[in-house]
């Protein structure tokens, strides 16, 4: 068999949570170079709801063309991190890249976030990033190529995205939008070809903050397609990224002086909506509903509307046939929305997108997430009629 002459080639990276997801997709990428893969995660045996461990990650690995070290790492266990990189370095002689991967996430504002889970996300997310960065950096000043790669949601210093939250959000979608959610979602490839996109450049490509997309196109992709789970089907946005950010800094630095800073826009005077407005659009709902979308929600919605035609109404996608009405559900709703009748209306209606609305403060969410995300793909399928 002829020597792999990848870029990546006898490189060392050790990465976090690579059992499974984006840190197993890296990884993979990595290793059809020839690459050395790290697999530092705490899975050993498969999850009910979430297949892969440290073992079968490295089978995949090494038949991709890479050669492969499991290692059980909790990142909250500085020994186990220590371990793991002396491990690293006596089998293959170093360490060349770190990928910071391994996350805890909660969908949940600050009462409704328990400090065990508060102290969880810090200590993976945080501690144990801080952790591993300390044990690799004295082996990655050795290494020609030496990078850290951090995963997070985007830094975006928008007020808007932190008035509401304090917990760290990501897309772990499979666990939190359900069945049919991964149709508007991207593949774990974009984020892969990414990170092997900074793995390329010199050691001075350093202090950066890069998102997937934009440093792919500057590799000159164009069609993106390529990553869709469902090529044509629309996105669900992510919640740290404005969809112009760039404009508001572009304006603010035409005047002379000015500081680049994007600035939340101001909330206009809300107009009244229509007699019946609501009622109106929850006919169509109604309309629309089928055993199949109730299979695939299995949920109960209840709505808090405040302004002209509001009070209390519920969307029942959990029992048979589905129904809608004004008042509370028979069952105990799994998701409680307030807001205004005008937003509402906009919202079904295409004019204001749930994720913005939500992170905006004008919709707020009280109880499941997972299925409030749901929710969004039939408002999707809603906007054609409505």
């Amino acid at each position: 068999m002829l020597p792999n002459t990848g870029k990546l080639a006898g490189c060392t990276v050790f990465i976090t949570g690579a059992s499974r997801g984006i840190g197993k997709a890296i990884a993979l990428k990595a290793a059809k170079d020839g690459a050395n893969i790290v697999i530092a995660a705490k899975t050993t045996q498969s999850h009910p709801k979430l297949s892969g461990t440290i073992y079968t990650a490295a089978e995949e690995i090494e038949a991709a063309g890479g050669r492969a070290l499991p290692c059980v790492v909790d990142v909250r266990d500085e020994q186990q991190i220590n371990d793991a990189v002396e491990k690293a370095v006596e089998k293959f002689g170093g360490i060349d890249i770190l990928v910071n991967n391994a996350s805890a996430i909660s969908l949940t504002n600050t009462l409704e976030t328990p400090t065990k889970r508060v102290d969880l996300m810090m200590s993976v997310n945080t501690r144990g990033t801080y952790l591993t960065s300390k044990a690799c950096i004295p082996f990655l000043k050795k290494s020609k190529i030496a990078h850290i790669l951090n995963l997070s949601p985007p830094l975006n210093l928008n007020p808007m995205w932190f008035k509401q939250h304090c917990a760290i959000h990501t897309a772990a979608m499979d666990m939190l939008g359900g069945s049919g959610v991964e149709s508007q979602c991207r593949k774990v490839d974009i984020i892969a070809d990414a990170a092997y996109s900074i793995f390329k450049k010199p050691k001075s490509f350093t202090g950066n903050f890069v998102i997937d997309e934009n440093i792919l196109k500057e590799e000159g992709i164009k069609n993106f397609d390529i990553y869709a789970v469902k090529p044509g089907q629309p996105l669900l946005p992510d919640f740290f990224l404005d969809e112009h950010p760039e404009v508001a800094v572009i304006k603010q630095m035409e005047s002379p002086g000015a500081v680049p800073e994007v600035k939340e826009e101001k909330p206009q005077p809300q107009s009244k909506a229509h007699f019946g407005a609501v009622e109106e659009t929850f006919r169509i709902v109604k309309d629309s509903l089928s055993d199949d979308v109730v299979k695939a929600t299995q949920a109960i919605y209840q709505f808090e509307l405040s302004g002209e035609d509001g009070g209390t109404w519920f969307l029942d996608l959990k029992n048979r046939g589905g129904n809608v009405g004004h008042g509370e559900p028979s069952d105990k709703a799994d998701v409680v929305m307030s807001m205004s009748t005008d937003d509402f209306v906009k919202m079904f209606s295409g004019k204001l997108k749930p994720t913005v609305a939500f992170m905006s403060g004008k919709l707020k969410i009280k109880g499941n997430m997972a299925l409030a995300i749901k929710l969004e793909k039939l408002m999707n399928q809603m906007n054609s009629r409505l």
